[in-house]
């Protein structure tokens, strides 16, 4: 009697302690936001795109490897996305109607961060040196308009 009023007060509470799927933003992945706000039309070290995910993990002491692997991969397709999560472009080309016209962009090497999750594959991004502009600035990112090349989002990590 006494083992199985433990193992259900046992089960009970780490039922109530789980957390809904992606509610939860990770400490780091909250102050590496709070470094990209403060950082918002200005100039992030040399202005490069790389640069704002580099110092925002820096300043927060986070784990990567001083190129281009930012934290550990997350595959967007079946986890959850964070603001905060690093997302790395290889030989990009994205292809989308906007008011009637159609844009179409090309990043070869960029780095940005996942500012916002609007919903799943849907982002608002931050990054500089995009459009040869040196600062940090905003743009949306919805993953299906990628027609070729390779992203990589990573999950910061201390």
């Amino acid at each position: 009697m006494l083992i199985y009023l433990l193992l259900s007060i046992f089960f009970s509470h780490s039922q109530l302690r789980t957390p809904a799927p992606c509610d939860s933003i990770p400490t780091l992945n909250q102050n590496i936001i709070s470094f990209v706000k403060a950082s918002m039309n200005k100039k992030v070290g040399t202005g490069e795109c790389w640069d704002l995910a580099a110092q925002a993990l820096n300043a927060n002491h986070a784990k990567w490897d001083g190129r281009y692997t930012y934290g550990t991969k997350v595959d967007y397709k079946s986890e959850c996305v964070y603001p905060g999560d690093i997302i790395q472009f290889e030989r990009v080309y994205i292809e989308y109607r906007i008011e009637g016209g159609m844009m179409k962009n090309e990043m070869p090497h960029h780095t940005a961060v996942i500012y916002e999750v609007k919903s799943p594959g849907n982002f608002i991004i931050a990054h500089q040196n995009y459009n040869n502009k040196k600062k940090v600035v905003l743009t949306p990112l919805k993953m299906e308009t990628i027609k070729k090349g390779k992203v990589t989002i990573y999950r910061p990590e201390k």
